[in-house]
């Protein structure tokens, strides 16, 4: 039978979880209020986020309580270090949504997002979610393979990261420079999300195998 230490540890598996369901809706929801400037969608993100900075705390709290009553080693210690960070990563990773959406409001009623670049956003927004859908699986199965696959995957943003900037800087922009500046900074924020993912995914194979991915 698991004792109580044990289930405590467990939880924190279960909380990190739950995170990376919630950043995920986030950034879903966010994409779809940039795209379809849709006012009220983007306020429920934004309010939405102390859910995720809610659990948050409770990770951190539950953390420093495990620490100082039972100082975990080995494997137990990897696994409250992990925690601690994967659970800052999807803080963060909640943060970049609101971002998004605050854009999204900011230019309310009209769309940030010029037609020509929908396209563009909306493939971030699919790899961002597939991202942290991955990072959440790989946390819950503790799955090195799957892990290990998302520094290839984060490839793909990088492309289209890349992408905007030469649309942006090209002769053919005729956008002018509010949409340039709303569009460096989603790319930035997206780009930015799927790079917290791949952290924790990298946290997973520390916490597997004992070292980091090269």
């Amino acid at each position: 039978m698991r004792d109580a230490y044990h289930e405590e540890l467990d939880s924190l598996t279960d909380k990190l979880v739950e995170m990376t369901r919630l950043v995920r809706s986030a950034i879903s929801r966010a994409t779809t209020a940039l795209l379809d400037a849709d006012l009220q969608l983007a306020e429920n993100v934004i309010s939405r986020d102390e859910e995720v900075n809610r659990i948050f705390a409770e990770i951190e709290t539950n953390i420093f309580e495990l620490m100082a009553r039972q100082q975990p080693v080995a494997i137990d210690l990897r696994m409250v270090i992990t925690a601690l960070r994967m659970g800052t990563d999807l803080e963060r990773m909640g943060d970049l949504a609101v971002h998004v959406a605050k854009v999204a409001r900011l230019r309310h009623p009209d769309s940030a997002i010029p037609a020509d670049m929908r396209a563009n956003i909306l493939e971030m927004g699919q790899i961002a979610e597939n991202l942290v859908t991955k990072a959440g699986s790989c946390v819950a199965e503790r799955d090195v393979d799957t892990a290990l696959e998302l520094e290839q995957d984060d490839d793909a943003m990088d492309k289209l990261h890349r992408r905007l900037f030469r649309k942006i800087l090209s002769k053919e922009w005729a956008h002018g420079v509010e949409p340039a500046i709303d569009i460096t900074l989603i790319g930035r924020y997206y780009e930015r999300y799927a790079d917290h993912s791949v952290r924790i995914a990298r946290d997973v194979v520390y916490l597997v195998t004992g070292s980091r991915p090269g």
